[in-house]
């Protein structure tokens, strides 16, 4: 009967965590949208574009804060946050075709990022 309970938890906690990374997934790839529209100097060619961008982001996201522990966000890590955030915008269009984005755009993209990210409702850590 204990077996049975923590094999249907254990389920439900995969099931959970995927729609986790599903809906970060999502939410930044809306932010992402929304950023490179305002953002001048920041462009991405189209919506599969933005899709691998926000996968890339997503994935880079997760390696720093399980190797540093910092989120790249500047709402809530201050100065280190929004470097990071600025960086990570930057590095991004390394790994994706049709995604470009200068330093400057960069840096206004960041600020973006992180105020579009902090007023989106919900949880947005993995």
């Amino acid at each position: 009967m204990a077996e049975e309970n923590q094999t249907k938890t254990q389920s439900k906690n995969g099931a959970s965590m995927i729609w986790q990374v599903i809906g970060r997934l999502v939410t930044a790839a809306i932010v992402l949208a929304i950023t490179a529209f305002f953002t001048p100097g920041f462009q991405i060619n189209n919506i599969w574009t933005l899709a691998i961008a926000a996968i890339v982001l997503t994935i880079i996201d997760y390696l720093i804060v399980k190797f540093t522990g910092l989120h790249a966000t500047p709402f809530g890590k201050g100065f280190v946050g929004f470097v990071l955030s600025a960086i990570v915008l930057y590095v991004t269009q390394y790994f994706v075709a049709g995604y470009t984005i200068s330093w400057m755009a960069a840096i206004i993209g960041a600020l973006i990022y992180g105020v579009v990210d902090y007023f989106l409702p919900g949880e947005q850590q993995m």
